[in-house]
Parts: C-alpha cells; structure tokens; sequence
C-alpha cells in the first residue's frame, strides 16, 4: 500500500520539484496537486490522504488558515522560503517544516518521518529500531534503494563511501559517520576510522581483522576492545 500525498503550492515550480523528489520513492504517490486553498480543502477532506506539503503563503487561505480547517488527521508538512514561522506551525502540530529551496537530503529526512508515522498509524511492524528496513543514497544522480539486510560493510574514501552488498557495491559523496546514523546501532558497529560492518555478517575475527564473506576488514586500534565485546558477546 502506498502513502498518499498531496502537493499544495501556488508556484508551479514548487510543485515539479517535490514531484521529481518523489519519483525516487517508490513507496509513495502523489495523487493531487492543487494551487488553489479551497480545492485542496475539498479534495483532503473528502479523500484518504495520508501527508499534505503545503506552502504557508496562499491566495485566498494561508497554509495555517487551511490546517485549522482540515477535518482528518492527515500529517501535515510545511513547505516555505521563510524560517521564522517554524514557531507557529509546531504550535499546529504539523509533521515537518521544510525551507525552500528544499535539499534533497532533507527531503529524504522528511520522507523517513512520514514512513515512520505511517507505520505506526497502520500498526505496521518495522524491521529496525529507526523504523526503515532500507537506506536511500544518490548514485549517477538517482536516488538507489538498498535494503538493510543486504548491507556487508560501508568503506568511507575521503569524500565518498563505498556500500558493499553481497551482490552489488555502490559509491556515493557522503560522510561515513552521516551514513552511520541512518543504519541500526544494534545491527551495525564502526570498527575503523573507515569501516563500518554488519555484525551479523561476521564470519571470523583473526588478529586486528574481520572476515565478511571474502572481505578481510581491519580493526582500528582504538576500536579493538569495543568491537571484540560486541562481535563475541
């Protein structure tokens, strides 16, 4: 079942780039889009929608005017240029508050919230602590959707990582420590300044190194102790 969104924004513009942003995210559809306040109002509550992106600025009706308005308990987002009414829009309990022009990194951040109250909405059981059971990362300018499980190690090269699956390895222009954060820290342990693995991948551990698979990954001096506690535990 997908999660049903809709776009509000009297910039067309706007509009094209979250849709863009959400061809990347198979899980979700974007089954309207509106430039007009009382369309959108109508259309919402009348209609199963789980996440509205609305802009704060509108003819006719605010973004505000309209979230006091709407009938269900549809997870709203605020897209604007303007920060200082962030404020304001947690006071109306919305979901997110998103600051044109929007980062797609940020996006994904956002997209991760939704997935997270969707599942516990529908009483969706999860497959990790942080409530995803796969990790987005930009390769060759697409979004690529790796599963958790699949993860063997990351290798972080200076400005970019390497994530290696049993079948396939990718590399994308991120930090390992930003990556790090994304993934389950019951599942997955830092061993090296560059090496993050998968502890249930661990094949043998010799001397200052672990075996994954055919992968020989070294131990960093100052992770030694921590790492043997987990891995042996």
């Amino acid at each position: 079942m997908k999660i049903k969104c809709v776009l509000i924004d009297d910039e067309p513009l706007a509009i094209k780039v979250l849709q863009n942003y959400f061809t990347n995210f198979t899980d979700f559809e974007v089954i309207a889009t509106f430039n007009n306040s009382l369309e959108a109002l109508d259309f919402i509550n009348s209609t199963q929608v789980d996440a509205v992106f609305l802009d704060i600025n509108m003819p006719m009706m605010t973004g505000f005017e309209l979230i006091s308005l709407i009938e269900s308990k549809t997870k709203v987002i605020i897209t604007t240029a303007f920060r200082e009414f962030a404020a304001e829009s947690y006071d109306l309990d919305v979901l997110d508050y998103l600051v044109k022009p929007i980062p797609l990194p940020r996006f994904i951040k956002c997209i991760n919230k939704i997935t997270t109250e969707y599942n516990l909405k529908n009483n969706i059981k999860v497959e990790n602590a942080k409530g995803d059971s796969h990790i987005f990362i930009k390769v060759d300018k697409k979004m690529m959707k790796i599963n958790i499980e699949e993860i063997l190690f990351v290798e972080g090269m200076k400005e970019y990582i390497k994530v290696v699956t049993p079948d396939k390895t990718y590399i994308t222009h991120k930090s390992l420590t930003s990556l790090s954060e994304e993934l389950p820290a019951d599942r997955f342990l830092r061993i090296h300044k560059s090496y993050v693995i998968a502890l249930n991948k661990v094949k043998s551990i010799e001397g200052n190194r672990v075996q994954i698979q055919s992968y020989n990954i070294p131990i960093g001096r100052n992770y030694s102790k921590d790492v043997k506690n987990k891995i042996l535990e």
